[in-house]
């Protein structure tokens, strides 16, 4: 039997069993709030409904009186929801032939050989990215085998299990990012066509390299045919809506503001500017390091119904419709968003770890990705103290620096890090340039905007203070990956020169100016950022915008006459389709707003 069967063995289960975070689930109803502070949890309000509940899902069943398949994301605790789902069909009479759709997996040797080349050996962080299918990991002989039998309500259920082609109403289950990765770290879910939970590190990068493209391009396929969309992330409280009201929102999305809902993390360096100035979240935290503002492949975006929610992944928009959202940029993108804005906060914390990222051939010859990991540092915060490394000094010398950190890892002694690389001192509004390459982390009491490229996780630690990770275990370094990537070149003058953003005012009117933030040439996308009193109107291009308002108390941003209000360090999006949209200040002082979209010359 496994785990899930055991927690759902005869009893209600309790959600923080089933969880490992310190993070609250967010609940089903949005509570109604007049308060002027950043919202963890932002939504899109529709006309049409959302259902709780397996008691009405039993009954939408009932009506239809056909079969059904029930197919979904990665990490459904899917006999609980099973059980939930049966106990509310038999008291309404209904007796269900459940069919569970991994019976027909191949055998998980043989899905372990298929997915090795992309899983990277014994390194612990980095595989590369998965090209097949779904289907792949289905013995086709046992998935046709699974038939319906006449004169039953037949349910077939698990991820894939509409590969088995049944003419029946369709399902998807979908649990967002964050949750998927509670539940792993509580050692609770299994990769697909596992029989035991992996170790959580190793089911993430199995997720990152492989699932979660794969289940992306299952999911695709089916959208336009779902009849029901579940959110189960509360699993005894579900709530879900029909696929035509997933449809119909996504539409009107693809042409207006809309806010993604972070989530946000603790981290050996982490600060307390967060817990001090983002109300509702649990403050029984030692720090927060990162709020994922907008990190494509693993936020949500929250559907609201009177105060009822629902939330989906975020790619799931983009599946739909990336030529809507990403304008001429979806050419080269495709569905992937190539945008990312997330904060990293050193208020009164430690040091990132010193670090670089690969090039975008590195990046694609080793991991599979069509782009890498170019960042920016915009300084939303920071104390008089605050600095940031970047750029080497004038005199490195490579195989020293090299030798310096590789005997600090051996020995445990510490390196002074300012005599190989630059020191330069972080203010509000500044930003730094972090190409592929380069060698940079942020010092204590910032509070980073990071403006960057959408791949996340490909950071090649150097050097980390010494520090353990916050269970007290070393924290892993690529000493040698980095080496392969580093650029010498950008050392004395040249960092100051090209690593350090002009900012020139480029228009100007009454009661405002757009300032262009220069950018580095391997960047593919541009920043910029308006400061106004009162209002100011921009069209898109046909290019997506992702703007946060890092200065301000709020402002109301309308698109094609809808109106969302965003407040303070609150991150949005512009679809291309958008066209045009007007931002009006809503509070007492200027508002500056930033502003970052995909240069021409990249499309």
């Amino acid at each position: 039997m496994s785990k899930d069967s055991v927690l759902n063995a005869g009893f209600k289960v309790d959600q923080q069993d089933l969880r490992s975070t310190r993070q609250f689930l967010i609940p089903a109803h949005k509570e109604t709030s007049t308060d002027t502070k950043y919202d963890i949890y932002p939504t899109f309000k529709i006309n049409e409904p959302i259902y709780t509940g397996f008691e009405s899902l039993a009954t939408w069943i009932i009506a239809q009186g056909k079969d059904v398949v029930i197919d979904g994301y990665s990490a459904v605790y899917w006999d609980i929801f099973v059980g939930e789902l049966n106990d509310e069909l038999h008291r309404k009479g209904v007796n269900v032939n459940w069919i569970n759709s991994n019976t027909a997996f191949k055998s998980e040797d043989a899905i372990n050989q298929i997915i090795s080349p992309a899983m990277g050996g014994n390194d612990p962080l980095f595989g590369k990215i998965y090209e097949g299918n779904l289907s792949d990991f289905f013995d086709c002989a046992k998935l046709n085998a699974l038939k319906p039998i006449e004169g039953q309500l037949n349910i077939i259920y698990g991820s894939g299990a509409a590969l088995a082609n049944w003419d029946a109403a369709m399902f998807y289950i979908d649990v967002p990012k964050n949750e998927i990765q509670f539940r792993s770290r509580a050692n609770n879910i299994c990769n697909l066509g596992d029989r035991l939970p992996a170790d959580p590190k190793i089911q993430y990068k199995r997720f990152y390299f492989v699932e979660w493209p794969l289940l992306n391009k299952h999911k695709k396929q089916l959208l336009p045919l779902v009849d029901i969309i579940i959110d189960e992330q509360r699993i005894n409280d579900i709530s879900w809506a029909t696929g035509k009201t997933l449809r119909d929102t996504l539409k009107n999305m693809s042409r207006n503001m809309l806010r993604p809902r972070p989530w946000f993390e603790p981290g050996v360096w982490g600060g307390q500017w967060i817990k001090d100035n983002i109300d509702g979240l649990n403050t029984d935290v030692v720090n927060y390091a990162w709020s994922f503002e907008l990190i494509a492949p693993e936020n949500g975006i929250i559907l609201q119904y009177q105060d009822t929610m629902l939330e989906v992944s975020l790619d799931t928009l983009f599946l739909y419709n990336s030529k809507a959202i990403l304008g001429k940029a979806a050419e080269r993108f495709g569905d992937a968003f190539p945008i990312r804005f997330d904060f990293l906060d050193t208020f009164d914390g430690g040091n990132l770890s010193l670090q670089c990222h690969p090039t975008v051939a590195y990046t694609k010859q080793n991991f599979g990705e069509d782009f890498t990991q170019d960042e920016t540092y915009y300084i939303l915060d920071a104390k008089p103290d605050a600095e940031v490394y970047l750029g080497f000094q004038e005199n490195i010398d490579k195989q020293a620096f090299k030798t310096a950190l590789e005997d600090s890892f051996k020995n445990s002694e510490p390196v002074e890090i300012g005599d190989y690389v630059q020191i330069f001192p972080a203010k509000k509004h500044d930003l730094f340039l972090i190409p592929n390459g380069t060698v940079h982390c942020s010092g204590k009491n910032n509070m980073v905007l990071e403006i960057s490229a959408t791949p996340y996780i490909f950071t090649f630690k150097m050097y980390d203070w010494l520090r353990p990770d916050l269970n007290g275990n070393p924290r892993t370094l690529n000493i040698d990956r980095a080496f392969e990537n580093l650029d010498f070149g950008r050392k004395g003058e040249v960092v100051a020169d090209t690593l350090i953003s002009k900012q020139t005012v480029v228009k100007r009117g009454d009661d405002w100016q757009l300032i262009n933030l220069t950018t580095h040439p391997d960047h593919f996308y541009a920043v910029e950022r308006f400061e106004f009193d009162t209002a100011i109107e921009e069209y898109t291009n046909n290019q997506c915008h992702v703007l946060s308002l890092v200065e301000g108390e709020s402002i109301t941003v309308t698109t094609n006459g809808l109106q969302q209000v965003i407040h303070y360090a609150e991150t949005f999006i512009i679809p291309a389709d958008a066209v045009k949209y007007m931002l009006k200040n809503t509070g007492k002082n200027k508002a500056k707003v930033v502003k970052a979209f995909v240069k021409d010359e990249c499309c």
